[in-house]
């Protein structure tokens, strides 16, 4: 038993005091929920990741799920925690320090039910306005996927009778059919209310307005945080650092949402060409950041250029 425990002993010293998934940080794991502008983020990383010899790779999983992978260390990293939107899952895994909050990536983003801008210049500026139209919008909330923190925002209200929406449905479905269905429901100018958020292209692509109303849910304005699994910074130091480093601008994330949706590109050559044409960006991405066999940074991403 002696000699058991002695081994063990050893064999823990050479893993160091990192759990055993933390043995190598060459891959990389990061979650993308389907929506347009964490594709865009991700792309980011990705290439810089790649730049810097490391393998990046993204699974498109819903919101609980990635939560829960990297509470149980499934997942490494997501830039997608929208707060306050994600309240809940704040409280519920990084409040007791499950998962790790890194760093803020984003902020000044907006996310709450829209309209089309005939649906607002018929009267409806707020979430109190909805249920004075309600057989026009066929008492439907059009919101993204499933389990998403702001569908269940607006299940809460529809729970607990807020606006007067008791008797009204919450239409859950990807982003894309979201927007399919809005692009549908403008050209026959029809009533509907939907989730909307900037940074993302719809701002752009369609005529619409937020509602106001809705702060105890989705805030007035909000921000976007990078999380990691609980050990990632001390495991993988040099990701972390990365990752603490990356910041994103509202203009960045349209700029790359709407290469892929009006020139077709990839979300991998769109943030490449974002990147080229803004080269000074790195310095401060990648300050104090390393290679994986400890080269400069700047100088090999840049050679992707």
């Amino acid at each position: 038993m002696q000699k058991l425990s002695t081994a063990l002993a050893c064999a823990i010293l050479a893993l160091g005091s990192s759990p055993a998934w933390a043995d190598s940080c060459e891959t990389v794991k990061m979650a993308d929920p389907g929506w347009s502008d964490i594709a865009a983020t991700n792309a980011i990383a990705s290439f810089l990741l790649d730049g810097m010899g490391y393998k990046p790779k993204v699974d498109t999983l819903a919101v609980p799920i990635i939560f829960g992978g990297l509470k149980d260390g499934q997942v490494d990293l997501f830039l997608g925690n929208w707060m306050p939107a994600q309240q809940g899952f704040y409280d519920k895994f990084v409040a007791n320090g499950e998962v790790v909050q890194l760093a803020k990536n984003l902020e000044g983003t907006e996310f709450t039910l829209a309209v089309p801008d005939y649906v607002w210049e018929a009267g409806v500026h707020d979430f109190s306005d909805l249920n004075k139209f309600a057989d026009k919008f066929d008492k439907k909330l059009y919101g993204i996927g499933s389990g998403a923190p702001a569908n269940l925002s607006l299940q809460e209200i529809i729970k607990n009778n807020e606006f007067g929406l008791g008797q009204w449905k919450l239409i859950e479905s990807s982003e894309q059919a979201m927007l399919a269905e809005v692009s549908r429901a403008t050209r026959k100018q029809r009533f509907i209310t939907f989730l909307g958020w900037t940074p993302h292209p719809m701002n752009v692509q369609l005529k619409m307005r937020y509602l106001s109303g809705g702060e105890k849910y989705f805030g007035a304005s909000g921000s976007v945080y990078t999380l990691s699994r609980k050990g990632y910074a001390q495991a993988c130091p040099n990701v972390a650092k990365l990752l603490g480093n990356l910041r994103f601008t509202q203009d960045m994330e349209n700029s790359i949402m709407a290469a892929v949706v009006n020139q077709k590109l990839s979300n991998a050559d769109a943030a490449k060409a974002w990147i080229k044409a803004n080269p000074a960006v790195l310095e401060q991405w990648l300050q104090g950041v390393r290679t994986l066999d400890d080269k400069d940074a700047l100088a090999a991403v840049k050679t992707r250029l």
